[in-house]
């Protein structure tokens, strides 16, 4: 049920695949043992036009939703494990960041739920 979206800048999907972003990001996720195998679901979108502090730094984040009842430490192991993860993969990256917000159980709704 997570979605993991990430917004990046363009070059970083020429530094590496997205392929191996994508599956960087859900091996982590799936490491956690927060979600269901097969549950997890990563997006990508690198943007060729942004504006970072009026720069053209590349920067990489990632906007998390995931349904609640994870606790702060649990979202907190996710967020760093994740991070850790990319600074590796990219560390002359300047900018990279996570968000977690989580999906209200009584709100959500998929076409399998109607």
């Amino acid at each position: 049920m997570p979605h993991f979206v990430i917004d990046c800048s363009e070059n970083i999907v020429k530094i590496k695949s997205p392929k191996e972003i994508i599956q960087k990001v859900y091996d982590t996720a799936e490491s956690t043992e927060l979600f269901d195998s097969g549950d997890i679901k990563v997006r990508i979108n690198a943007f060729e036009y942004y504006n970072i502090g009026n720069t053209k730094d590349d920067f990489i984040h990632i906007f998390a939703n995931i349904m609640e009842g994870r606790t702060i430490s649990q979202k907190r192991n996710l967020s760093e494990k994740i991070i850790t993860e990319l600074k590796l993969m990219f560390p002359a990256t300047p900018i990279i960041s996570i968000n977690i917000s989580d999906f209200e159980k009584t709100t959500y709704c998929n076409k399998s739920m109607v």
